[in-house]
Formats: C-alpha cells, sequence, structure tokens
C-alpha cells in the first residue's frame, strides 16, 4: 500500500524563528538527517519518492477558466497556520508501518539538535478501479 506522508510547518514565526534563523550546523544536520532517512527508506525497500517545497508565498493556486485558459492567484489561502513543506509516498504492508515512518520524519533535529515533532499527515493513496478494455 502506498502512503503520502506530508510534513506540515508552522506559518507563524517561520521567517523569524524558522530555519532560516538556525545555526548553520543545525540547518546541516537537519538536511544530513532527511537525506539519512531517506536512504534508510530505500535501502528498505519503501522509499518512492520524496521532495521539500517552495515557500507558501511562491505558492499559486490554478483554476481554469470558461475557456480552459488557466486562471492563476495568489494561494494557497494567507489564513493557513501551517504550510506544505514537504511530502514523501512510501510503499509499506501496513498502515502501522506508515505510522511508524512519519513519527521518524516528525523527530527530525531542530534547532539546537532538539527533535522538532512536526505534524506528518498520513494518507494512503488510492488505487483507480480497473478501466474496462
Amino acid at each position: 500500500m502506498k502512503y503520502l506522508l506530508m510534513m506540515h510547518t508552522p506559518r507563524a514565526g517561520w521567517k523569524e524563528a524558522g530555519i532560516g534563523t538556525w545555526p548553520p550546523a543545525d540547518i546541516k544536520a537537519h538536511i544530513e538527517f532527511m537525506h539519512d532517512f531517506n536512504k534508510r527508506l530505500k535501502d528498505q525497500g519503501t522509499f518512492v519518492d520524496a521532495q521539500g517545497l517552495d515557500m507558501p508565498q511562491e505558492a499559486r493556486v490554478v483554476r481554469a477558466k470558461a475557456d480552459g485558459s488557466p486562471a492563476v492567484t495568489d494561494g494557497p489561502f494567507a489564513e493557513a497556520k501551517e504550510f506544505l513543506a514537504g511530502f514523501w509516498v512510501i510503499d509499506v504492508d501496513t498502515t502501522e508501518q506508515a505510522y511508524e515512518i512519519a513519527a521518524q520524519a516528525s523527530a527530525a533535529p531542530g534547532k539546537g539538535g532538539v527533535p522538532l515533532n512536526m505534524p506528518i499527515e498520513v494518507r494512503q493513496v488510492m488505487s483507480a478501479p480497473p478501466q474496462d478494455v
């Protein structure tokens, strides 16, 4: 079963207290944790994909206009308290395995090496019903 693990980060104070304010050694430790974490998932055969995402002020929402052309607006939502910072797609046998992996990601080191314990949303990736040929 495939699962999407979404890493949410508080928006409040991100510029004032977020990773951009950490000492370089703490940023390096956090990034090394992520690289090592992904390598462990690959070695276990559960890794499908992982990506970090740009800052929320760079996000845009796109809807189709009546003519099918894109209508692009700022987004997602200014009032959001958290934003999606990155994600993993994993392939595991049980939901419990997905939860265990999410907990490991949640404990990524932050400033001073203190675990961030950030929220990781876990959602199963649904497969489409078979198509009639």
